[in-house]
């Protein structure tokens, strides 16, 4: 499985939230903390809810996933217990396109994102104070 950095994680979330108007907070390993009503520090504020809703726990809601193709052929998008919470999966990153196979590697990256709970990139949509 290959590994994406992190530009080309920037660069996925931003045509993929563009023309939204959110905020969001992107994580080390893909998963996207969007901020749909973004209050103060907006790092911190995605590290509370990642760290309650990132890390896997199987047999409960924390374990199940949907899988979500993308129209552009970049990839997939794996979602969770969180609505905001989000794992972009490239591509390049699964030699098994199948629905479980891709689920199961989001999952993974939002577990490990969940856990080690480390910023790269925040994306600050709010207008600026006056």
């Amino acid at each position: 499985m290959a590994v994406v950095d992190t530009e080309t994680l920037i660069g996925a979330w931003r045509r993929l939230l563009s023309g939204s108007g959110k905020s969001w907070v992107l994580f080390e390993h893909g998963t996207c903390v969007v901020l749909e009503e973004p209050e103060g520090a907006l790092a911190d504020r995605a590290t509370e809810i990642l760290r309650e809703f990132g890390p896997v726990h199987v047999g409960g809601p924390a374990g199940d996933f949907r899988v979500l193709e993308l129209k552009s052929d970049e990839g997939w998008l794996v979602t969770g217990h969180h609505p905001d919470v989000v794992t972009f999966v490239a591509l390049e990153e699964s030699e098994d396109p199948s629905h479980l196979a891709v689920g199961i590697h989001g999952r993974s990256k939002r577990d490990r994102d969940g856990r080690e709970l480390h910023v790269v990139h925040v994306e600050d949509a709010r207008p600026p104070a006056p």
